[in-house]
């Protein structure tokens, strides 16, 4: 009896170190049910994965599988009498792994969108707004991120990819500054080979396109607005969406003549985007001040050389 124990403990000591995994995976793979024919209880073996249970288990006969038809399938071990159907991609998704026998499809956001996980749904990149710029770009899980632009840098765009761009330098040889360049807009410069000064609407003229992107005026504004124009007076404009109507308003601009041009923040005003033609008006404003101080010092270069 005694030269047994040592075979005992070291039975004992194997059993304890033996790990559940395996017994327990083994546990996962069959199913208790009761024998229609005796009313005794048996254990059958599930079915793997991509099939399901066409018949089950008796006393004297195992359980019987099928492959899971096209179009569906199941993951799991499983004694289920049909499989699951392949789910379908919800809005803005796209198949990342078609459906298999042994697997759902997978689903993946499509180009541009990202997972809000808050509402379990696709949603597409934020975009940048005129005067900013992508800090970083949005991927399949995260949105974008934006940051202004730096100083001496301007974006007159709203984008998800683009970033600031560099103020043109009117310190460059034979150029003068008119405006100095914001977030939205470049600055606007002169050529000091001009034989008399531009009017001030002409220098205005660059950058109203940047200006409407970045005021964010709602469309049914900018159709009144539109309709408000020297020229465009009286052409009735149609439910547009709102790149057609900065298209329209720039073709407007690129026509139009300066005294027109100086015209537009009153138009503005008068549209009901008050504030925005008061910022246009100050715009206009700091170009006829820069105007008149390098128009009257060139003029008085001139009278000098002439009087000598």
């Amino acid at each position: 009896m005694w030269s047994l124990l040592p075979l005992l403990l070291l039975l004992l000591l194997l059993s304890a170190r033996a790990p559940p995994v395996d017994g327990d995976a083994a546990a996962l793979r069959t199913y208790r049910d009761t024998d229609p024919v005796t009313g005794t209880p048996v254990e059958c073996d599930r079915c793997p994965p991509g099939s399901h249970l066409r018949s089950t288990c008796t006393a004297t006969n195992k359980s019987v599988c099928a492959r899971c038809p096209s179009g569906s399938f199941t993951e799991l071990w499983n004694y289920i009498g049909k499989c699951l159907r392949c789910g379908v991609c919800g809005h803005n998704q796209v198949v990342e792994t078609p459906c298999a026998a042994h697997r759902d499809s997978r689903c993946a956001c499509k180009q541009g969108f990202y997972h809000k996980a808050e509402y379990d749904m696709c949603l597409r990149h934020s975009e940048c707004a005129s005067g900013h710029e992508v800090l970083t770009r949005g991927t399949a899980n995260e949105d974008t991120v934006c940051q202004s632009c730096p100083n001496g840098t301007y974006s007159d765009t709203v984008s998800a990819l683009h970033n600031c761009t560099l103020h043109r330098g009117c310190d460059a040889p034979g150029m003068q500054m008119v405006l100095k360049g914001s977030s939205w807009h470049d600055s606007v410069c002169m050529s000091r080979k001009e034989l008399k000064c531009k009017d001030g609407g002409d220098y205005l003229r660059e950058i109203l396109p940047a200006f409407f992107v970045h005021q964010k005026i709602h469309p049914r504004r900018l159709r009144r607005i539109l309709n408000k124009l020297p020229l465009e007076s009286g052409k009735k404009h149609g439910a547009s969406g709102l790149s057609d109507l900065h298209t329209r308003i720039n073709a407007w601009v690129a026509s139009a003549t300066a005294a027109q041009i100086r015209q537009l923040p009153a138009v503005l005003a008068e549209s009901g985007a008050d504030g925005a033609g008061h910022r246009l008006q100050r715009k206009l404003q700091r170009i006829e001040l820069s105007l008149s101080e390098l128009c009257d010092s060139r003029n008085e270069v001139v009278v000098i050389v002439l009087s000598e």
